[in-house]
């Protein structure tokens, strides 16, 4: 006997990007963001010698940590809770959001005409059950001449973003070459995600 469909999800982020995608997937969500008094950059801080692949999941299981004690804390209705998180890796280094602009330009710098790692973990918590899954997509910059990055940069539209671009906005010129999933390098990966709401309880279109 199949069990009954959760209502809905609480998605523990403020990204606009990934309850988009999550409404491409026909899921109702709520979200589940974090308190004034909650310091979640302290979660994104990586461990010495840390690999990316690592550090990525660890976070996300933080965040979801965190996002789960804060729906009990509530006292909000049970539903399954969803959290994810986004990093960028060029060999070993890896690359989070920027300090300010002149970080920004250094990372797209560091990034032109190069091939770097972009890895989104994703994790549900559905009872007691918690459900990850891990997406690795590698994407390939053009050659980027200083007034491109000056340029893209005086947008804004670098900042907050890990490796200081968004695959979704104008970051989409600088990118050459993709392999791996797209919606993954903009923050949520639609496949594992659906494979993992599909385990939670969910059925998918």
């Amino acid at each position: 006997m199949n069990k009954p469909r959760p209502d809905f999800v609480y998605l523990a982020s403020q990204s606009p990007r990934r309850a988009q995608l999550l409404d491409l997937l026909q899921v109702r969500h709520q979200p589940l963001l974090a308190d004034a008094d909650e310091d979640a950059e302290a979660l994104e801080v990586p461990l010495p010698r840390e690999a990316a692949t690592a550090y990525v999941q660890r976070v996300t299981g933080l965040k979801l940590d965190a996002a789960v004690a804060r729906l009990r804390r509530r006292g909000l209705p049970a539903a399954p809770v969803l959290c994810a998180d986004t990093t960028v890796a060029l060999g070993g280094r890896i690359l989070g959001k920027p300090a300010d602009a002149a970080d920004a330009h250094a990372m797209l710098a560091a990034l032109s005409g190069r091939t770097h790692r972009v890895m989104t973990a994703v994790a549900v918590q559905a009872g007691r059950r918690r459900l990850q899954a891990l997406s690795v997509s590698r994407v390939h910059f053009a050659e980027l001449t200083r007034r491109q990055i000056e340029t893209y940069v005086a947008t804004g539209e670098p900042m907050g973003k890990a490796g200081a671009y968004a695959i979704q906005g104008l970051g989409s010129a600088l990118v050459a070459h993709i392999a791996g999933s797209h919606s993954g390098i903009m923050g949520l990966p639609v496949f594992e995600t659906a494979q993992l709401l599909r385990q939670a309880g969910w059925h998918i279109p």
